[in-house]
Formats: C-alpha cells, sequence, structure tokens
C-alpha cells in the first residue's frame, strides 16, 4: 500500500517565498477563471441584462437553439480546423527546434538564439497584428513587395483572400508560439544525464541515433503532457489573433466560436446564448483532457492528473 507523504510546518516555511511567487498565479486563476464559473448559471435562463430578476429557467432551450441555427456549423468547422491545423503544424516544431538548440556548443550563441525564438512570446497579437498589416500592405508590404518581384504578379491581398487568410493564421501563431515550447522541451532536456551520450558514442552512436533512442524517450512525458494540454484547446482556435486580422472578406473561413460569442453576446446582447455557446466549448474541452489524460496512462506514459 502506497503511504502518502507527510507534510510539517517546517516544510512550508523553508519554501514560503517559493509559495509566496504562487501568489499572483493563484490570483489570477481566482479572478479570471474560478469566479466567472458563478456565471454559467446564465446559459440555462432567458436572461434579461436590464433586470436580471425578471430571467426565467428554459432548460437547455439556449443549447438547442445553438445546434438548431444555420450559422453555428459553420463557426465550428472552421474552430476544428484552424486549432487543428494548429496544433498539427506548430507542436512538432518546438522539439525539432529544442533538437537543434541542445546540439549547440556555443554557449553565447545559443542563448543568443534562445532569446530570438522566446521574444515573439512576450509581443501581444495588437502589436503583432499590426506588424504582420504592414508586412501585408498590398501596395507597400514587404512579403508583398517581394512577391511581386518574384513572380511579377499583381497585389497580393493576403488579408482579404479566403485561401490565404488560415495559412497566414497558422504561420503567424506558430512564428509567436514556438519559443515557448522550445523553452519548455529544452529545459527538459538539460535534465538528461550526459553519461548517456557518452555511452551512446562509444558504441558509435550518431547525432540522430542519439536523439531518437535517448533525447526523445527521455523527454516523452514531457512531450504527453504537452500534448494534453494542447488538444484540450482544440477548440480555442485564437480570438485576439482571429479578431485583429480578419475581416468581412473571410467570414466565411475565418469565424471561430470566440468571435461568434462576442458577435452574439457583445454586439447583439444576447448573453444566455453566447454564455451556452462558450459553455459547450469549455465541456468539450474538458472531455478531450480527461479521455486523453485516461489514454496516456493507460499506454504507461505520465499524464497531468
Amino acid at each position: 500500500m502506497i503511504q502518502m507523504p507527510k507534510y510539517r510546518w517546517k516544510d512550508f516555511s523553508g519554501n514560503r517565498w517559493l509559495y509566496f511567487l504562487l501568489i499572483p498565479g493563484i490570483v489570477y486563476f481566482v479572478i479570471f477563471r474560478y469566479i466567472p464559473i458563478f456565471g454559467l448559471h446564465i446559459a440555462f435562463m432567458d436572461f434579461n441584462q436590464y433586470n436580471p430578476a425578471d430571467s426565467k429557467w428554459v432548460g437547455f432551450a439556449q443549447f438547442i437553439k445553438l445546434f438548431s441555427r444555420n450559422s453555428f456549423v459553420p463557426v465550428l468547422l472552421n474552430t476544428l480546423k484552424i486549432s487543428t491545423l494548429k496544433l498539427f503544424c506548430g507542436f512538432p516544431i518546438p522539439i525539432i527546434l529544442a533538437l537543434l538548440m541542445n546540439e549547440m556548443k556555443i554557449l553565447g550563441f545559443k542563448k543568443i538564439v534562445q532569446t530570438l525564438l522566446y521574444l515573439p512570446h512576450f509581443i501581444s497579437w495588437v502589436i503583432m497584428a499590426g506588424i504582420l498589416m504592414n508586412l501585408l500592405d498590398p501596395s507597400i508590404g514587404l512579403i508583398t513587395q517581394v512577391f511581386r518581384s518574384g513572380t511579377g504578379g499583381g497585389n497580393l491581398v493576403i488579408m482579404a483572400d479566403k485561401k490565404l487568410f488560415v495559412p497566414m493564421l497558422i504561420v503567424s501563431d506558430v512564428y509567436k508560439n514556438m519559443g515557448w515550447g522550445t523553452i519548455v522541451y529544452f529545459a527538459a532536456m538539460s535534465g538528461i544525464d550526459p553519461q548517456y551520450y557518452e555511452a551512446a558514442v562509444m558504441d558509435g552512436a550518431g547525432k540522430l541515433r542519439q536523439a531518437l533512442s535517448i533525447t526523445i524517450p527521455t523527454i516523452l512525458p514531457t512531450i504527453v503532457i504537452m500534448f494534453i494540454l494542447s488538444l484540450g484547446n482544440i477548440l480555442n482556435a485564437g480570438f485576439e489573433q482571429v479578431f485583429m486580422l480578419y475581416s468581412p472578406q473571410v467570414y466565411e473561413v475565418a469565424d471561430i466560436i470566440d468571435t461568434y460569442v462576442y458577435r452574439m453576446g457583445i454586439i447583439r446582447n444576447d448573453y444566455a446564448f453566447s454564455t451556452a455557446a462558450g459553455m459547450f466549448k469549455s465541456v468539450v474541452a474538458f472531455i478531450l483532457i480527461v479521455t486523453v489524460n485516461q489514454i496516456a496512462r493507460a499506454t504507461e506514459n505520465q499524464g497531468i492528473f
């Protein structure tokens, strides 16, 4: 029988400053994640925002209205398409970059690469959207100028092109977020015992064989946890990015659940309907996280719980 470790006051007091650093994160999640949970009951009401006391309970009527609307199915499909492409295009790249950084021997150059990769993660989508709009401007944008000079074609209007807008979303999202995953995997690789690599070299293993037989299997628990967390966001296609970049010309391919909820709730004041749509997304994410976590544990991999 496994006995749970006993925690004593001196264990807490000895690490009190580490616990103190948790306070901002705890406050953030309490205010923006847990307190709003009490507002989910709006999804089961005919909510009157002007006089909440007159609101009536309608059960699952808002969810029935959500699934019966013809406008919701394209939004759901757009969300699944964009988020799936982001997951499968963006998930392997940080692993590859971390493997390449792990082979760098010049410490100064490695730090510069880490900084350049990680820097876009701290840039808000407001600023990033402004940069992209300037780069993709049909007349003076750097990327469009390069395209025009290389192909001899006319103006390239990516921001209003239904075929090119989604790929632009994927590429810009991967560029912005790949540094975060790279640092996580690189930190996991730093804990690998160097004796494993020394033994592999003595056995004649090259860099590729070392990566496949030592590095990747060692960081596999980290990869599994990151994949579970990423899969939980499968219906989160990136509200800030899409909202800052899309326009009516690309609504057909770029309208996602988050922008749909914003339009229904904030613009049309249908708070109950938008809450139902947001709750549907959260329930699907929860089911996916629990399912994938159980699969990971069943295959003898480490889950998040």
